[in-house]
């Protein structure tokens, strides 16, 4: 790997390292990440870098460094945010707090030339999605200003004579307008190595047989994308003898989802794959479980718990040569801080300590831990899966486990501080969010129409001010089952078997109502989430979390037909204990994709 031309990423400890390698990727070039403290020395294969972003300031004590002799390399270079702010200081500009932090879609205006190679092709006015709180106030010497936004002057800026690029925006991201042209422009000034994923195959399958050596694999199996394409990655390269499956029933899962997937997996002839009834185990280990990492903590400790017991019974212990295979993906990994200068959004259960330990002495084999969800699918289809189950919806490993929130109290604000016209409450409960590439644990805010089934324009508006300007907003969701703010029943509780059949119901009803709409396969993921509140004593609601995306790592509230969620409230508000449904407005980021 190393001796090879690529597009070399600095990861500065932002959300977005890899989904810069990953769009790399796609333009055919080969990409890698490394830690921003790497020497220059150790880059010279490099045939382009790109700073990322990352959730600090660049003159805050501790904040991330590079070695500045990168910029004696001869290569082109590109920042992107704290990137921008890195390179500026490094090269002679100041860079302050600015006026105005921007989270959010943003119109520039390019001052550059019409043939300027980094925004060729590029229209003169378009919108790009900022996430920062500095920007750069003067430049350093040889650069000139390419584009501009109202809040931020540097918007864009360059030194052309060095193929030297700075962008306070994110050119990565779906929200930006002619990103990946921005992205694919300044590739075509590097001269990096041909990539693909048929070449990534052939790569990680020497790389498993090197790291399993002679032992054999103990793959967890959840029945998702991702442990699919793990465990038949893994039976493929080492053979069915060397590789055993485990599929824990953890009492929450979809409906009927157990016999769906051990059904699938006898269709494609795998056969050595073991189904362990676990969901009491589980349920005890979230006796009284309330916060969100407790329970990530507890679901993934249990998964352990199970997996030593059976491997035990089954005779599959490290001791006589098993190792432990999973199906971790990158952004499970970022989000879990697991890089050095990241922030954690969240402990992914494949990475609760007793595990990260086991990783640490070379007992976890995860072949797909540097691929996003696009590519996976990609690899599925050329290991030769059915497109049904490759194309099946993301779902966490946790299940409705990080689907169903749990509180002791309510958590209300009195005052939200908001100044808006239109029907709204904030809703008793908190939810993760991810804004500035940092962790947020924010309340909902409800908005109300007279037509519940309709999204007004402003609300989706709204969806993207609200958490922009309020400290205490970090989601913005319809009601879909009121029309006028009722009085909300919050009631106490931890995740229970009769909670987790509620949500199973109500999410087999979305299911359905997707796949006779035509909606499946154009919506990337539908989460439900069960919230401890409604109008009356014990009751609960229901959050329907459409989206849109290619990568987990960016996401769009997906737009649903009113005829789809009147039919899908209205069948939910019929299950007994059921009060209230909301549909989930909200953009990643702010938002994460799960509530949890």
């Amino acid at each position: 790997m190393e001796h090879r031309r690529s597009i070399v990423i600095l990861d500065f400890g932002g959300q977005y390292a890899h989904l810069i390698a990953s769009r790399v990727r796609r333009m055919g070039v080969f990409s890698e990440i490394r830690e921003p403290e790497t020497s220059a020395e150790d880059l010279k294969h490099a045939a382009g870098i790109i700073l990322s972003g990352g959730p600090q300031s660049v003159y805050d004590k501790g904040s991330p460094q590079g070695d500045p002799q990168i910029f004696d390399l001869g290569v082109p270079v590109l920042g992107i945010c704290y990137g921008l702010h890195w390179l500026t200081q490094t090269l002679g500009g100041e860079v302050k707090g600015g006026k105005v932090k921007e989270y959010g879609r943003t119109e520039i205006e390019s001052t550059a030339p019409k043939d300027f190679g980094l925004l060729q092709g590029c229209p003169k006015n378009f919108t790009v999605w900022m996430s920062h709180g500095d920007e750069a106030v003067k430049l350093p010497k040889g650069f000139e200003r390419i584009a501009t936004s109202d809040s931020c002057e540097n918007a864009a800026f360059a030194d052309s004579a060095r193929n030297f690029f700075a962008l306070q925006f994110h050119p990565e991201v779906t929200h930006t307008e002619h990103g990946l042209t921005i992205l694919k422009n300044f590739v075509g000034l590097c001269d990096a190595d041909p990539w693909s994923i048929e070449s990534y195959a052939k790569h990680i399958g020497e790389e498993i047989r090197r790291d399993v050596g002679d032992n054999k694999v103990f793959m967890l199996v959840s029945g998702g994308v991702d442990s699919t394409v793990a465990f038949t990655l893994l039976n493929e390269v080492l053979g069915a003898d060397r590789v055993q499956g485990l599929l824990v029933d953890t009492g929450l899962m979809r409906k009927d989802e157990v016999k769906m997937i051990k059904d699938a997996f006898d269709v494609l002839g795998i056969t050595n794959l073991h189904v362990e009834d676990a969901s009491e185990e589980f349920f005890r280990a979230l006796d009284n479980v309330y916060e969100p990492e407790d329970k990530r903590k507890a679901i993934g400790n249990t998964f352990l718990d199970v997996q030593k017991r059976v491997s035990a019974k089954m005779g599959l212990t490290t001791e006589s040569g098993w190792m432990l295979g999973q199906g971790t993906i990158y952004p499970d990994t970022i989000e879990t801080g697991a890089t050095k200068h990241a922030d954690q959004i969240k402990t992914h259960h494949n990475r609760v300590e007793a595990i990260q330990k086991m990783i640490d002495k070379g007992l976890v084999i995860e072949p797909l831990k540097d691929l996003y969800k696009d590519e996976v699918r990609r690899l599925g289809e050329e290991l030769g899966l059915p497109h049904d189950l490759v194309w099946r919806h993301p779902f966490p490993g946790p299940g409705l486990g990080v689907r169903i929130l749990c509180a002791k109290e309510a958590m209300s604000v009195q005052d939200a501080g908001l100044h808006i016209d239109v029907s709204h409450a904030v809703l008793p409960v908190k939810s993760v969010g991810v804004q500035g590439d940092g962790r947020t644990y924010r309340h909902a805010l409800a908005l109300f129409s007279h037509d519940p089934f309709s999204v007004p324009e402003n609300h989706w508006k709204l969806a993207t001010e609200i958490p922009n300007k309020n400290k205490n907003i970090s989601r913005v969701v319809q009601c879909t089952s009121h029309s006028e703010v009722p009085s909300f029943v919050f009631t106490p509780d931890f995740l229970t078997r009769e909670r987790a059949d509620l949500l199973r119901e109500a999410d087999n009803i979305v299911l359905e109502e997707m796949r006779r709409s035509g909606l499946y396969e154009s919506i990337w993921q539908f989460p439900v989430v069960l919230l401890p509140f409604g109008t009356t004593k014990n009751g609960q609601s229901i959050v329907l979390r459409p989206i849109d995306s290619s990568d987990a790592m960016t996401a769009n509230a997906s737009s649903l037909p009113p005829d789809v969620l009147k039919r899908m409230t209205e069948r939910i508000l019929k299950i007994s204990g059921i009060d209230c449904v909301f549909y989930d407005l909200t953009s990643k980021p702010p938002g994460t994709i799960e509530w949890e």
